[in-house]
């Protein structure tokens, strides 16, 4: 019985160790290469590009369907977008490289 504690309490250690490990290894938010704002947003939402920003990107963003409702081909550092044909929901957003690989992605909430 005792050596099932030890067993017990050893892979316990381990495991905290490695989840400790784990979320050391996250991303710094300091160091984002797109801000976005308001979030939730109501009829204006703006991102600002930073870190990394190449006007070579396409922006697109989608439904939570999965359908395309904006897409920018060229980009400008600070990118606004008029949600006056957004619906309530939430909508992710991509930023892609030349070459098709998703830079960065992420989400936000359109409340009317």
């Amino acid at each position: 019985m005792r050596i099932f504690y030890v067993l017990c309490i050893s892979l316990l250690v381990s495991a905290q160790l490695k989840s400790q490990t784990r979320s050391a290894s996250l991303p710094d938010p300091d160091n984002e290469s797109v801000k976005f704002y308001p979030n939730p947003a109501v009829s204006l939402i703006t991102f600002d590009f930073q870190n990394g920003y190449d006007k070579t990107y396409s922006f697109t963003i989608y439904n939570f369907l999965g359908k395309k409702v904006y897409e920018a081909p060229a980009l400008s550092q600070k990118t606004i977008v008029n949600l006056s044909d957004f619906f309530r929901g939430i909508y992710i957003f991509q930023l892609r490289d030349q070459g098709g690989k998703i830079v960065k992605s992420g989400k936000f909430q359109v409340i009317k």
